[in-house]
């Protein structure tokens, strides 16, 4: 007789694993709160579907914190097993310009989740909708909302984390594993925008506006990319893989200073020699034609430097390449692309088992771990799906 596993939670962790069990040994079930599966899947899809990234697996390991964590499960189910798994269902991948993997064009996000679903169906996985977990009984059965409890040999929990409501992705599963003794912790925003007090006549005229191919640092880490200029602050790709240090420095300084290079290409000294070479032409005009500076990072230097600063070649020089910024805040935590905190990984062993409930488990973005977009989070959530299956299968 088949042994019987509940996966709670339809996101990419959970549809992952369904996919990678074995439909000989075990007869499984996802309960899905919301009316579809994949809810986030489809929502992260609208701003450039990043299945994940195509680096050398051990570059691509530590891009994630903590990065021995999900060492094993990556190793397992690399970026090249993912592309190699996702053509063989049908869904062809090619590399950007950014390294990052996309869908072959014309390919949108729901087709790759149908594609998933097919294998789903193939594999016989029951799906339930309109399925809210509320907890465990006595006897660690699933209750549900409906009234409904529901016994299991493997009970995985893929519960997402605590961004997107609108998804199912609400973190308001937490205080039912700490009434359960387990330890979490609370959930704060990541891959998010953060809260710069800009000067009104600034914000007033670059609000909107991109800073391209820049870099910027916090703490030991430094990431190249782009930013755009908001009301509230700054978002983009080039501030989202900095979220660990930034975090970091606002619980400890109430503020976290982050220094802007932008003119990465360049040594401190290299931009210097231009500034002096060119000295019978204003400072803007070398740094409009000579240094290619944008409207807007010329706007940043003339608004932030006193005038005396921003004539003086050295000390223009030294902010072009290191640009100080304090934020004082990040972004609702609704409006996160991910987050961190859930359940404390110590509270799992190393094949995702929660330590006080057994054959009970725990993957995807509801564990406390992070990563920058651009691919890393879904094949985290991809790797974990399998990592678990072939433990399971092997039983």
């Amino acid at each position: 007789m088949k042994k019987t596993i509940s996966i709670i939670g339809g996101g990419a962790a959970a549809i992952s694993l369904a996919a990678f069990l074995d439909k000989e040994k075990f007869a499984v079930t996802i309960f899905e709160k919301k009316k579809a599966l994949g809810r986030k899947f489809l929502v992260a899809g609208k701003g450039g579907f990043n299945l994940t990234h195509s680096e050398a697996i051990e570059s691509l390991i530590g891009r994630y914190t903590p990065s021995a964590f999900l060492e094993k499960e990556l190793l397992q189910f690399t970026n090249t097993d993912l592309r190699a798994w996702l053509n063989s269902i049908g869904i062809p991948t090619y590399v950007g310009s950014s390294k990052r993997v996309f869908p072959e064009e014309g390919i949108k996000p729901i087709t790759v989740l149908k594609a998933i679903q097919s294998v789903l169906i193939e594999k016989g996985v029951k799906i339930e909708y309109n399925k809210t977990w509320t907890g465990w009984d006595a006897d660690n059965r699933l209750l549900f909302a409906d009234g409904e409890s529901v016994e299991a040999d493997y009970q995985i929990f893929a519960l997402g984390g605590g961004s997107w409501k609108v998804t199912g992705s609400d973190g308001a599963w937490l205080p039912t594993f700490v009434r359960k003794g387990i330890n979490t912790i609370p959930f704060q925003a990541s891959n998010c925008a953060y809260n710069i007090v800009w000067q009104s006549d600034f914000i007033l005229r670059y609000a909107g506006a991109p800073l391209k191919n820049i870099a910027i640092s916090c703490l030991n880490k430094k990431k190249k990319g782009e930013v755009v200029i908001t009301s509230f602050g700054l978002e983009g790709n080039a501030i989202y893989a900095l979220s660990p240090e930034i975090r970091l420095e606002l619980k400890k300084e109430q503020k976290a200073t982050i220094l802007m290079d932008l003119k990465p290409a360049l040594s401190q000294a290299e931009v210097l020699a231009k500034l002096k070479k060119h000295r019978s032409k204003k400072i803007t005009e070398i740094l409009k034609v000579e240094l290619r500076l944008s409207a807007a990072q010329i706007g940043l230097l003339k608004t932030y430097l006193t005038k005396e600063a921003f004539l003086d070649i050295d000390t223009l020089a030294l902010n072009i390449k290191n640009f100080p910024l304090d934020i004082v805040d990040s972004t609702d935590l609704d409006q996160a692309i991910s987050t961190v905190g859930g359940v404390a990984l110590a509270e799992v062993d190393k094949d995702f088992q929660l330590n006080r409930v057994a054959n009970n488990y725990c993957i995807g973005e509801m564990l406390d771990w992070d990563a920058p977009t651009g691919g890393y989070l879904l094949q985290a959530c991809f790797s974990m799906g399998f990592g678990l299956a072939r433990h399971l299968n092997a039983k």
